[in-house]
């Protein structure tokens, strides 16, 4: 009886395990798919751009430009891009987007906040207290002016990761102009609204490109009346609901929603934006530089301790290096955990003087691919074998690629540099040529049979390359020797 009854409450287990494993696989798979089914049809792509930047919103102490998501390219891959110019002592107020998506540091230095939900004030500002006087206190002695939750400094070469809907804003505080690049990720199931990106500003009273702006600017000029601004998500509500929420009067409730305030998204701070962070010292400064290295054990992160950013400028930490050629350093879900969340992954990619990258393609994931500095001839590939981009990118410039398609780059006389977004995770790649690549993994008489060449010269197809993905130019002299 007891073993009739052990038997009966395994068969038991073994059901619900293989339902629940069924359910997991099923939600997973549901996931991974909601890409595919937002832009099924959006993918038919007969020409590709590099495209610059077209609209911009000036602000009192920097400007954003916008690429136009609404190319057909960006509606394929799902995703939209803009770069953000920083004057020096210029604060991007605070905002958060309805889609996930990684910043790339191209040039300067700052701060950053990122207040998640629900992780607490470690940041913390205490004085001697003179007096008794009242005041939220530690111990004896001490009452808090400020706390806050976690600042996080940036510099060139970082990659900054932002959750959906994870409000943040960032500070310079550097000399010279701080310029980002970032790219929302609008097809990721972390987007539950639709395929136009959304900034929901807290403060100020902001521009933004958003989905309808130049019907509603025409509606405006129709309708007699003066374009404006769109405002922070305070102003569409009523003054008196505000004052009673905060607990503060009508004229403070009145300043949030920020109507009177002329100055933009990004407002100068006069003086210096003084909040609590640890100083930078001269080893916390060496070790930036030269770069942590990240090894996980699977505990010690979680969500209000997560790293958001890591840098892969740093020559020393490239994945792939052909000293007569270039470098590739990628970030993921393996050197970043968050990005396993995000489902992004970027890369930086140094090509030198003429040197070319092999012809390969993204097995899982679109890429958009900024110039950082030079330029390359890059030549894209469809499935039908038509070339869709066949020009030169330079400096500033953005494309897309496309999962699958083929793409090749080769550096112009002063080398090229690039960042790439791609939309995954663990963002991989196949190539055609080289010591790792496809041909190179099939035999002698298949290639043989397959270009109609003898077998020498299929031999020669196949062992001429030993390099695996950066490549010294054969057909042009002269390199250019970079850190």
């Amino acid at each position: 009886m007891a073993k009739s009854s052990l038997l009966s409450g395994f068969f038991c287990f073994l059901v619900l395990f293989h339902c629940s494993v069924a359910y997991s696989g099923r939600q997973q798979r549901e996931q991974q798919g909601q890409r595919g089914q937002r832009q099924q049809g959006e993918c038919q792509l007969n020409n590709l751009n590099a495209q610059e930047p077209q609209h911009r919103i000036q602000a009192e102490a920097g400007v954003t430009e916008f690429w136009d998501y609404n190319d057909d390219q960006f509606q394929c891959a799902g995703v939209a891009a803009c770069r953000h110019i920083i004057q020096p002592r210029g604060l991007f107020l605070p905002t958060y987007t309805n889609a996930p998506h990684l910043i790339y540091i191209v040039q300067g230095r700052g701060f950053q906040g990122v207040m998640m939900s629900g992780c607490p004030e470690t940041f913390q500002s205490s004085q001697q207290s003179e007096g008794g006087g009242g005041g939220r206190r530690e111990g004896a002695g001490q009452r808090f002016r400020d706390q806050h939750q976690k600042i996080r400094h940036f510099r060139e070469g970082d990659v900054i990761a932002i959750p959906a809907g994870v409000a943040h804003w960032c500070y310079n505080d550097g000399d010279s102009e701080l310029v980002v690049v970032t790219m929302e990720d609008l097809g990721n199931n972390q987007n539950q609204l639709d395929n136009n990106p959304r900034k929901f500003f807290l403060a100020g009273n902001p521009r933004q490109q958003g989905q309808g702006q130049q019907q509603q600017q025409r509606e405006f000029r129709r309708e007699g009346r003066e374009e404006h601004n769109f405002g922070n998500v305070f102003s569409g509500f009523d003054t008196e609901v505000l004052a009673e929420a905060f607990g503060v009067d009508r004229e403070t409730a009145r300043k949030l929603q920020g109507q009177d305030d002329n100055r933009g998204h990004i407002i100068r701070v006069e003086g210096d934006l003084q909040v609590l962070r640890p100083p930078r010292s001269r080893e916390e400064q060496e070790q930036q530089e030269r770069g942590s290295e990240y090894r996980a054990n699977g505990l010690e992160e979680t969500i209000c301790s997560a790293r958001l950013h890591e840098n892969i400028n740093d020559p020393s930490r490239a994945d792939i290096f052909n000293p007569r050629a270039g470098r590739l350093t990628t970030v993921n879900g393996f050197n970043l955990p968050i990005l396993n969340f995000l489902r992004l992954s970027a890369e930086r990619g140094v090509l030198y003087r003429n040197a070319m990258m092999a012809p390969l393609w993204k097995i899982n994931a679109h890429a958009v691919l900024y110039a950082t500095r030079g330029e390359a001839q890059v030549q894209i590939v469809d499935h039908r074998g038509q070339s869709v981009f066949n020009d030169r990118i330079r400096e500033g410039q953005l494309v897309v690629i496309p999962q699958n398609f083929v793409v090749t780059k080769q550096a112009g006389n002063d080398g090229f540099e690039w960042v790439a977004f791609t939309t995954h995770e663990n963002a991989m790649f196949s190539t055609l040529a080289g010591r790792t690549s496809a041909l190179r993994a099939m035999p002698v008489d298949v290639l043989a049979n397959a270009y109609q060449i003898s077998r020498d010269e299929a031999r020669r197809l196949k062992l001429s390359r030993e390099e695996t993905v950066l490549m010294e130019s054969r057909s042009r002299s002269g390199r250019r020797d970079v850190a």
